[in-house]
């Protein structure tokens, strides 16, 4: 049985594009959590932020991870928050190999700068954002992650791999 590979982290870390990367190497389809709900609301995160709540957007991320654990042979990116449910950190580890991409603040405000379609980043300090909510989201990261990988300084051929070679001896070891 093939497995999946999960992509957790930080908004900003490169989730969509290592995805992206892996995908095409392996061969495999890529599930992107948050572009899925988008296309099955058929509205924004903002807007479903803004519509229904944060707790709404949690709750159709919980799910589609319920509705991907038949699921096998995928790359699966997912949302920034995705591991903030003691259930989804749980869902992520029956999906696959969870691959935590690390990256530290200053790095991810410059690269989310570039994107007015974060909600939890629209105010007068997103940096501060970063740092609190990685406070509390980092714990919760390392939890669900099977292995970690800096971001900062390597180039997403360099991430795209050092997961395959970390992915192949995971399925080698644990099957």
């Amino acid at each position: 049985m093939q497995k999946n590979i999960i992509l957790i982290g930080f908004m900003g870390t490169g989730k969509s594009t290592i995805g992206r990367n892996l995908s095409q190497t392996f061969g495999y389809p890529l599930i992107d959590t948050d572009q899925l709900i988008v296309e099955q609301q058929g509205r924004s995160i903002p807007s479903i932020f803004e519509e229904n709540s944060e707790q709404a957007f949690r709750d159709m991320e919980t799910e589609l991870l319920k509705s991907l654990i038949k699921h096998s042979g995928h790359i699966i990116a997912t949302g920034g928050g995705i591991i903030g449910r003691p259930e989804n950190r749980q869902l992520l580890r029956e999906l696959g190999y969870v691959v935590w991409l690390i990256a530290h603040p200053a790095e991810i405000l410059k690269r989310t700068s570039r994107n007015a379609n974060r909600p939890l980043l629209d105010n007068d300090d997103p940096e501060k954002t970063i740092c609190d909510l990685l406070g509390v989201r980092t714990p919760l990261y390392r939890n669900a992650a099977h292995i970690g990988i800096e971001t900062d300084n390597l180039s997403f051929d360099e991430v795209t791999t050092g997961i395959i070679e970390s992915a192949r001896y995971h399925f080698g070891t644990q099957e």
